[in-house]
Parts: C-alpha cells; sequence; structure tokens
C-alpha cells in the first residue's frame, strides 16, 4: 500500500501527458474534448482499480519487487481445495503482513496443514521457504514448522558455603 499512491500519480501524469497530446493536435474540437472526458473516465477507473485490489489476496506468481525473499512466516493461511492456497504472509523487512494466493496444489496444501498441526502441537509458528520462486522440486518441503524453542538457560550461580538467611531484625 506504500507505492500505491506513487503508482497512481505516475498515472495521472501520464494521462495529463497523452491528454495534452491530444489537446494540441491538430483536430476538430469535439474530438478534443472526448479526449479530456476520456482522460477524466480513465483516471476515475484507475483510482477505482486500484482501490479494489487492495482488498484481494495478490498470486505469488505476479510478486515482482520482493523475489529474492528466502523466508515468510505464515501467519495464517486457508486452504481452498481446487481453488487455491490463501496465505497471510510477514516478509522481512516489510512492515505489514501481506495476503497471497497460491495456485492449488494438493501437495503444498497438505505440507502447509502438516506444518500448521506441527505448530500448533509444539506452539511456535510455520515459515514458507522461497514463497516468490516458482519451484518444480517436491522433494524439499516449502513449508515447515518452527523448532520447539530452547528452555531458558539455568542460572549458575556459584556459592561460596551454604546459603545463610539472616533475619534483617536480628544480629549475629
Amino acid at each position: 500500500m506504500d507505492n500505491l499512491i506513487y503508482f497512481f500519480g505516475l498515472t495521472v501524469l501520464l494521462t495529463c501527458l497523452l491528454a495534452s497530446i491530444s489537446i494540441w493536435a491538430p483536430r476538430r474540437l469535439w474530438i478534443k474534448g472526448s479526449a479530456v472526458l476520456t482522460t477524466a473516465l480513465l483516471l476515475v477507473v484507475a483510482y477505482a482499480s486500484l482501490s479494489d485490489l487492495l482488498s484481494k489476496p495478490k498470486p505469488v506468481d505476479l510478486e515482482w519487487a520482493k523475489r529474492n525473499v528466502p523466508e515468510a512466516t505464515v501467519l495464517s493461511a486457508s486452504i481452498e481445495e481446487g481453488e487455491g492456497i490463501y496465505l497471510w504472509l510477514r516478509i522481512t523487512g516489510i512492515g505489514e503482513p501481506r495476503s497471497y494466493v497460491m495456485p492449488w496444489n494438493r501437495e503444498m496444501a497438505e505440507q502447509l496443514q502438516a506444518a500448521l498441526d506441527d505448530a500448533e502441537a509444539n506452539g511456535n509458528g510455520v515459515r514458507m521457504v522461497a514463497p516468490f520462486e516458482p519451484s518444480l522440486d517436491t522433494r524439499e518441503p516449502k513449508f515447515y514448522a518452527l523448532p520447539q524453542p530452547a528452555p531458558p538457560p539455568k542460572d549458575r550461580h556459584e556459592h561460596r558455603g551454604p546459603m545463610i538467611y539472616e533475619h534483617p531484625g536480628t544480629e549475629i
């Protein structure tokens, strides 16, 4: 969403440039008027389409800006058989989570479900390897549950001799 205003601004500039070319062209007045009207309609349609896209998950195949992401955290997933695998991903370096859809693949859906079950049993999360890279290698799992966190280290205080409790009101 951070880049949406820049893309729309670029659309406005290009549309205005195209309209100014058509206005200054040696054409009849009604052709110039229709060019201005078409420009106004194009801007309204562009804004409506961009704002409508904000609520839809992006296909992972169309992610062009973050192709070199090695891993992402799966915050939530919804598996729709025959339709797609919907993912809510947190990508390192990007502040807010993003919504994506993967094409339906039974093996991927089973991997994801197994990873989600393992993560729920262990009380931790699920990671996805190379979320935007198309891979035909089915030997390596694309989804995996994070390992169970290590217990906190035990404090190893070395005491000299036994510990003795001294009440604050008594003197020895």
